[in-house]
Parts: C-alpha cells; structure tokens; sequence
C-alpha cells in the first residue's frame, strides 16, 4: 500500500475557525496514525479576500494546537516538500499544465468568456422551469463514492461545469483536483458539506487519467444552542478566542477529537499518543456533533489540575504576560516569583481555566481590590461581622502562619469558646481579606499573604464594616 498523504487546505479569509481546526486534526491524526504525511496547502487565489494577516492566524492556530505539517509553506520547523509551491497563487502555470491536458481531450469549451469542463454522454437541451433557462442536460452514470465514513454514496453529475472564470482565473473544483493530483495526495478528509462537490471532482480526476482518492467526510459541527452547522458568528467558533482566554491547547485538541469520533469507551480525557494509536476513519460518526463549551470547560479544567507545578506556574505566567497593560497582571508580574508561585498554585485546583486567574488572585497583588457588594449584603446580615473580625485577628496575632494547620487550629480554638462555628469567622475574614465571598481555602490564602497583611486587613475594612 503506497503511504497515506492527507492534506488540509484553509483559505487565509477569516479567522479560524473550530471547525476548520478539526478538520486539520483528522487529517493529522490519520497521517500520525499510518505513519503518513500530512501536507498543508493554502487556497489563496481569492485575492479581494486574503490577507497576511489571517494566512499568520492559520499558521499560529496550527502551531498552538501542535498540528505540526510535513510539507507545505516552510514556517518554523514546519514545511518544505517536493510538492511545492504550497500556495495556490504560485501555482498558476501548474493550473495551466492541467488545463491544455484537457483541452488537448476534448475536455473543455468557452462560453460567455469562462472555460467549461464538458462531461460524456448524450447530451440533450431542456429548459430548467426552476432557473428559467435552457441548459444542456447530459445522460451520465451516477459516481460512485466508496467513502470511509459514510459507506457508499451514489451523486449524479448531469451538467457542465465551469473550470476557468471569464476573468481567467480556475475555479475551486480544477485546483483541488490538479492540487491533489499534483501532490499525491492518497485520502481526501473534509467537512460533510463538501461531499456536493465530489462528484465533480471525480469526473475531473477521471478525465485527467489519475487515480481517485479515497474520501472521508466527517460530520458537520452543529451550534450549541439550535439547530444549523456552526458558523464563524457563532459564540465558542474561533480558535484565537481560545487562545485569548488561556484554554489549554491539549485540552481543547481533545475536546475537538471526541467532536465526532470515538475511541469505542466513554473516556472524555485522553493523552495524545493514545488518540492517535486509536484513531481510525471507520471510526468517525456519520451524524454531525453538537458543540458543547461547557463540556470543553470541564475537559480544560482536569487538564489544568493536572499539569505540574513548574508547567502551571509557567503558563500562568505566560497568560498575564498575554494581557499586555492591565494593570492587575502588571502587578502580578512585577510580585516576588516565589510568591507569584505560591499563590498561583494554591488556586490551581479551583480554576476552570487560566482566564479566571487576573480577578480570582486580584488581592494577592494589590491592597487596593474591590469589596462585592452581594457577598458583603449577605455577611453584614448575620451576627456582629465588626466583633468577629476584632476577635479574629486577637487570636491571630501570635499564630505561626507558615502552617495551614495552625491557622484553622486557631480559628476553631476560638470559634468553640465564643460558641459559633468555624464559618461564622471564615466569612467574615474571606470577605475582609480578599473582597469576595469565594477564593482558595482560607487558611492557604492567610498563609500565603502572610501575617502582617492579614491582620492590617483583618482591621481596614471600615467602608465594610463600619466602625471596626
């Protein structure tokens, strides 16, 4: 068996979008799977609409998500090959080979200036009530398309079909089929909405005297709310949005991987090198996959809790690094780094995702953090809060605050003497202390701030508190 050649070819027009990300890791997984080679081809011909800048973003995407290409445009360690050029706009006199091998068969004719491809078979003209307008009908056998998802699929091709526009550049359906053929290209994996075009493409791949490949459509990507294939528009639809807001690329690859396919358990978490010894074409749904962002959340988060602490501190870092001039991750990065360590690994194992970190550590790196109106409503409605924060930072006062056991031993030392309960001082001091009612275990974030700060805290609060 001649070895697998995938490829994936984005269109630098857009952003990029989730669904395009999955169709790029298919292809990848299929070739890391059979030891093949995944080729990256950019379909740049539409020149009113690509940009460098959306041809970086697809570059970018791939290298983040770890989607690294055999061939294709040399970025990075990426790239090279003996197929090239890798962009379509420098493969115009490769088009032009292809097309006179048509001519030259009898393949082609012009009318109203574009160059159309001529199908076989007795061709008769009807006038098409929908179009209102006669078109020449041709008497063709359906294509056959033995494809590895959705089995068998018969499409009738009946009608001529543009190749060469009248302003003489090729149309999608001649590129790719040159493209593929010109690059060897073994199995065709893309989106279930392309399948329309397929028997097009078969009839070319047949008139140019080349093998067709083998096609897999995989299924659409529905939206997460209603019905319809989720767009560009779509909350959750763009990789850098990802990116942006400090999702794991590893988490959100496998999310991606499971949109789809499945590994035959119920496993949601997978290392990659287990996804690509299993993953398998016959294994793709054929019914299309609803996006769900508060699963993808949930799959970030274990990935999160499970990272080491050098890699977590190390990503956390990069994420304020990201934010540019906010002032809160200004004032992260300029803190202590084995403070920064400390607080961002007591916080670990509460975070959904590294977006929640600049307001979650807030107060860790500012004595100026804002009260929450809501949390403290709730703790001025019960007992006297001023008292338990007069009685808190007494007991405190002599403490050893290098121990977590200590702290809580000495909260519930006094909390037992007064009769309440070790909640009824936890609230309060959370509140006065970090301005929320919500946070890391208190007695790891009185550690962590460390004595002094908590008991000027503990008696600062008078906008709070009143008087205390």
């Amino acid at each position: 068996m001649a070895q697998v050649r995938v490829r994936f070819a984005p269109s630098p027009t857009g952003f990029f979008h989730i669904g395009s990300a999955r169709t790029a890791l298919f292809n990848w997984l299929y070739a890391r799977h059979t030891g093949g080679v995944f080729v990256l081809r950019i379909e740049d011909t539409d020149a009113a609409r690509n940009t460098e800048e959306f041809l970086k973003v697809i570059y970018d995407s791939l290298t983040w998500l770890g989607l690294n290409w055999d061939e294709g445009p040399k970025v990075g360690t990426c790239g090279g090959g003996d197929s090239g050029p890798y962009r379509q706009s420098e493969r115009a006199p490769i088009y032009r080979e292809y097309l006179e091998k048509l001519k030259a068969a009898g393949r082609t004719y012009e009318k109203d200036g574009a160059i159309w491809f001529k199908l076989l078979g007795d061709r008769q003209e009807v006038f098409d009530e929908h179009r209102k307008k006669t078109v020449v009908k041709v008497k063709n056998t359906p294509a056959v398309i033995e494809d590895l998802i959705r089995g068998r699929v018969e499409r009738l091709e009946d009608e001529d079909f543009v190749i060469v526009r009248s302003d003489g550049n090729p149309v999608f359906h001649l590129v790719n089929v040159v493209d593929d053929i010109a690059m060897r290209i073994t199995h065709v994996i893309r989106g279930e909405d392309h399948l329309s075009n397929t028997s097009k493409h078969v009839e070319l791949f047949k008139a140019l005297g080349a093998p067709v490949p083998a096609y897999a459509h995989i299924p659409l990507i529905l939206k997460q709310n209603g019905p319809g294939k989720m767009s560009k528009r779509d909350q959750g639809a763009l990789i850098e949005e990802y990116q942006r807001r400090g999702f794991l690329p590893e988490a959100l690859v496998n999310f991606l991987c499971l949109l789809g396919w499945n590994p035959g358990d119920d496993r949601e978490k997978m290392p990659i090198a287990e996804i690509i010894r299993l993953f398998d074409l016959p294994g793709v749904n054929q019914s299309n996959a609803r996006f769900d962002e508060k699963k993808l959340a949930h799959v970030n988060m274990a990935y999160l809790l499970e990272l080491p602490a050098d890699e977590f501190v190390r990503r956390a870092r990069g994420y304020f690094s990201g934010l540019g001039e906010n002032a809160g991750a200004k004032a992260a990065l300029a803190a202590d780094a084995g403070f920064f360590r400390e607080v961002m690994l007591l916080c670990q194992s509460k975070l959904k995702g590294l977006e929640e970190l600049p307001a979650y550590t807030a107060y860790f790196f500012t004595e100026d953090y804002p009260v929450d109106a809501k949390a403290r409503d709730k703790v001025m409605g019960k007992g006297d809060p001023a008292a338990r924060l007069r009685e808190l930072a007494a007991a405190l006062a002599t403490t050893d605050f290098s121990s977590d056991t200590a702290i809580e031993e000495a909260i519930k030392v006094l909390a037992a003497g007064k009769g309440l309960g070790f909640g009824d001082y936890q609230s309060v001091a959370r509140l006065a202390v970090s301005g929320t009612n919500i946070g890391p275990s208190i007695t790891g974030m009185f550690r962590v701030l460390g004595r002094e700060r908590v008991l000027a805290r503990l008696g600062l609060p008078k906008e709070a508190f009143g008087s205390a």
